[in-house]
Order: C-alpha cells, then structure tokens, then sequence
C-alpha cells in the first residue's frame, strides 16, 4: 500500500520509521511518501496561508499550493482529509482503507483548507475524535497505524488484530507477563494452570466485565449478536444481560 501524505511539517513524520511500521517500510509492504506543501507555494515569502474570506479569526490554508503540491508531487488514490467534522475513525472504516491500494492524506493547519481544494480534491473528511487539534499531522500518524495493522503482512498473524481491543467486540482482558511475583502482587493462578480452555474463559469473562463496566454502548452490541457458547459460557452471559 502506498500512502502519500501532503503537509507543512513533514518533519513529524519521522516515527513512522520505527517499529511496526519500520519494519513494513523495509519489506515493501508500506511505502511512505511525504510532500510538503510549503514547497509549491508561489508566495514569494514561502506562505501558504491567508485571511479567510467573510472575517473571522485564524488563517486558512489556501487552495493554490495545496492542488499544487497533489499535482506536483504524484499524489493518487483516495484523498483524506484529517478534520474534526469528518466520519469517526473505527476498526470497519480502517479495514475499508486497508484494501485501498494507494491513499493521499492532506493535513491541515490554521482554520483549516480552502474548501476549493477539498472539493476538488473529492476528499474524504475522516476524525479521530470529538475535538480539536492544532494540525492534522498527528490524526494523520493514527490513521497510518491504525490502517497497516489490517494489512496483510503487517502483523505476524491475522489472529493478532482479531483479539485485540475493540476489534473482537470487546474490551482487552488484562496481560501479564515475568515475575510471577512483585512487591507482593501475583499473577492469576489460572493463567499458571496451563489448562488453556479455563484461561480462554478466564480471559473472555475478564473481557466481559471490563466492557461492561468501561464501554456499556460496546457491551451492548455485542449481547446483541449470536454466538455458540457451551451452557457454562451462556451462563456467565446471561448475568450481564440481566443487569
């Protein structure tokens, strides 16, 4: 996959050179291009930024350098744009993305970019959330990982996504991990007990409870959906149902 990014400080950009995604930059599987915008501004005092149009406070960026910099820099795919007032980022949206081949991400900045450009464009507004940042560098670094993770390759395993946090329905069961003991707390007995049928269930009722006190709006979509469980699961599951 093949993700162009359009910003001003394309300097931010540098973690996404580490771990995870390091690893799939230097196996071929993710390719990160990088423009910054400042770079095809015809300002001749290098801005790319004005007053809006109507009054008001802040600056916009405007529409010349960002079509430019799409333009001049070979940009293709879907183009994002990271906005506040975009669809809700989620674990079916990044699967969607996923299966792009190729994607530009536009990062604003200031008030945000001339609607011109996102029209043109044909951008797809996407959010990480209910509020308000100074650029959409960071929303953009989001995006990139939470995507690559539904990459094929990406990840050791399919199963690894799958389990975690929010993509199974549910909340993570808590991990633990050497020493057994520490300043006088212990691990659970049951995940020493090398029976992985009552560690699976140890870790699904755990999952249950943490959902159901943390996430209830999660909790209740997944006692929604149908599932083959053994009487003693169904059992566990019809307390939270009753409460």
């Amino acid at each position: 996959m093949k993700v162009n990014i359009l910003t001003i400080f394309p300097e931010m950009f540098a973690p996404l050179r580490q771990s995870m995604l390091g690893r799939a930059i230097d196996n071929g599987i993710l390719e990160i291009s990088v423009t910054d915008i400042r770079d095809y501004t015809l300002d001749k005092h290098n801005r790319v930024d004005d007053t809006p149009y109507g009054g008001g406070a802040g600056m916009v960026m405007q529409v010349q350098p960002v079509l430019d910099a799409f333009r001049g820099s070979g940009c293709g795919g879907q183009v994002i744009y990271m906005s506040p007032r975009g669809e809700m980022l989620s674990g079916e949206l990044a699967r969607e993305i996923a299966a792009m081949p190729e994607i530009t991400i536009l990062c604003g900045h200031y008030e945000g970019v001339d609607q011109r450009a996102l029209d043109a464009l044909k951008a797809r507004e996407i959010s990480i959330g209910d509020y308000v940042l100074t650029g959409g560098e960071l929303p953009a670094m989001v995006l990139i990982d939470t995507v690559a993770r539904f990459i094929d390759g990406v990840l050791s395993s399919d199963e690894s996504v799958m389990d975690e946090s929010v993509y199974s329905g549910l909340l993570e069961y808590p991990q633990y991990s050497k020493p057994r003991e520490y300043e006088g707390m212990e691990v659970p007995a049951v995940l020493l007990s090398g029976n992985h049928q009552e560690i699976a269930r140890w870790r699904w009722k755990q999952s249950l409870e943490l959902t159901a006190e943390r996430r209830p709006d999660m909790m209740e979509e997944y006692l929604k959906q149908p599932r083959q469980l053994t009487r003693r699961e169904k059992e566990v599951l019809e307390q939270y149902r009753k409460r």
